[in-house]
């Protein structure tokens, strides 16, 4: 599990794990954990004397819902306001094209799938010819599409989480 350096308004330092932050204001002073729903864990002190204690509270609390909860991804979720067309997230086209030697174009869709601790790769998955193409083969083509971007989703998903539980479980050791 990443951690960081933290340095409190006392001058203690601690070793804080990533999805933890620190709030120091002038009525509050604690450790908020940011994983699922937010949860404040207060020092219940002015003076940071129970900074330590109330960390470790919140590290146990976060390696809980590490074990229970999907890793956050980071995936684009929703469609781009910049983008110029209705297709979903990591898809794109129709593009069409003239392939060498032939004499009729052929349209595709464009497949972005991501995957887990590597680059993205791409898939194209065809429509039709400029002879054959209907909007009955454009619909079956994008729902293959929309389908081959939700199975990436699902495998980046589960392999996102168990990096960060394998991770959490190298932490508590």
């Amino acid at each position: 599990m990443k951690t960081r350096v933290v340095r409190i308004f006392t001058g203690a330092t601690f070793r804080v794990p990533e999805h933890i932050q620190r709030i120091d204001s002038k009525h509050t002073h604690g450790w908020q954990l940011r994983y699922g729903k937010s949860k404040m864990f207060s020092d219940h002190s002015n003076d940071g004397s129970k900074a330590r204690a109330a960390l470790k509270l919140a590290t146990a609390e976060l390696l809980k819902r590490i074990a229970k909860l999907p890793a956050p991804s980071g995936l684009r979720r929703g469609i781009a306001s910049n983008k110029g067309s209705s297709l979903p997230v990591g898809i794109s086209g129709p593009i069409v094209r003239t392939r060498p030697g032939r004499n009729t174009r052929d349209a595709s869709f464009g497949v972005t799938l991501p995957r887990f601790g590597m680059k993205p790769t791409t898939r194209s998955v065809y429509i039709a010819t400029e002879n054959t193409y209907t909007l009955a083969r454009y619909k079956a083509a994008l729902a293959k599409a929309i389908e081959l971007r939700k199975s990436a989703e699902r495998a980046y998903q589960l392999a996102a989480t168990k990096a960060k539980r394998a991770s959490a479980r190298k932490a508590m050791k």
